[in-house]
């Protein structure tokens, strides 16, 4: 069952674009499970732009699955269709790859703003007496049905030559009640630290985080986080692994007036966003130069405004 967060924001007037107030705009935030922390992220932007503005947006968060559900639904969404992923299934949707089918609607995907990046994190419980990626071999370890996270972590085992991990076909949100219980050994998330279902089985069993070790960091070729030690309850120890970039995307079909607007009203809210979660602190303005594809005129037109530096590969013609 879907589940949706409804939340009522406006936006900044702007000298060029403005609402009626008698015309609310509707906008659907395509966010990620209702347990992660990219769906309080999504809260957490709808509510400061809220307290910054009148009204005249309507933001509705929704659940999903994960990002390949976000970027496959785009050929049947209209227009103020937002959704986040990491730019690589973008790449995927315009090539026509798998798990994507292919579609001309893939080509209208415009990029609006970056969020904090992904961040891998392989779970464990200390009852499993698993120390290393390796000792995943012959463990129930669940991956996440859907998700970016699934196929990542695959797509990770495979490049290091890890093999017989039984891979739970279940959503991570089943993930945690199974590890409590005793019938997994653990599960990957995707997503920024302090993650909320990790905090959640931290407080109910003792439980490890997996790093690849230096030379498995340096094999992947991704860029690397360290998260810190304290992250989670009984994990007292820096944790090293591999972190991805996350972007709210729309498409053409959105307008150029609310693209700046809500593109403008994000950066301006960040610090107020920062003050709520430290994971905002990570988002840096280039992060939008890795967008696979180019940036909606309407947010150009907000980091032209700013002074940002925008690399020409995602500048639109």
């Amino acid at each position: 069952m879907r589940k949706s967060f409804a939340i009522i924001s406006g936006c900044l007037v702007a000298s060029a674009f403005s609402f009626s107030v008698a015309e609310t705009t509707q906008v659907t935030y395509k966010s990620a499970k209702s347990t992660s922390s990219y769906y309080q992220m999504a809260v957490q932007y709808a509510e400061a732009i809220k307290a910054a503005t009148d009204g005249n947006i309507s933001v509705t968060v929704e659940e999903s699955q994960g990002s390949v559900q976000n970027v496959s639904e785009v050929p049947r969404r209209g227009q103020n269709y937002l959704f986040t992923t990491p730019p690589s299934l973008v790449k995927q949707a315009k090539m026509g790859e798998e798990p994507f089918r292919a579609s001309e609607k893939f080509n209208d995907i415009r990029a609006l703003f970056p969020i904090p990046s992904l961040n891998m994190q392989f779970v464990v419980s200390e009852a499993s007496g698993v120390k290393t990626l390796e000792d995943l071999s012959g463990k129930k370890y669940v991956i996440g049905k859907g998700s970016f996270s699934s196929r990542k972590t695959e797509e990770v085992l495979a490049a290091l030559g890890i093999e017989g991990v039984e891979f739970v076909d279940v959503e991570l949100n089943a993930a945690i009640p199974a590890m409590k219980n005793g019938q997994v050994d653990g599960f990957t998330t995707a997503s920024s630290w302090p993650t909320p279902n990790i905090v959640e089985v931290s407080t109910a069993l003792p439980i490890r985080l997996l790093q690849p070790s230096p030379e498995q960091l340096t094999q992947l070729g991704d860029p690397v986080v360290t998260i810190p030690a304290g992250t989670y309850k009984g994990v007292d120890y820096d944790v090293s692994s591999i972190t991805l970039p996350v972007i709210v995307y729309t498409t053409t079909e959105t307008s150029d007036e609310v693209a700046y607007t809500l593109t403008k009203n994000y950066w301006e809210a960040k610090t107020a966003l920062s003050e709520k979660n430290k994971w905002w602190d990570s988002v840096q303005a280039e992060l939008i130069n890795n967008a696979e594809t180019t940036i909606h005129p309407g947010a150009m037109r907000y980091y032209q405004e700013a002074g940002f530096t925008i690399d020409a590969s995602v500048t639109p013609q």
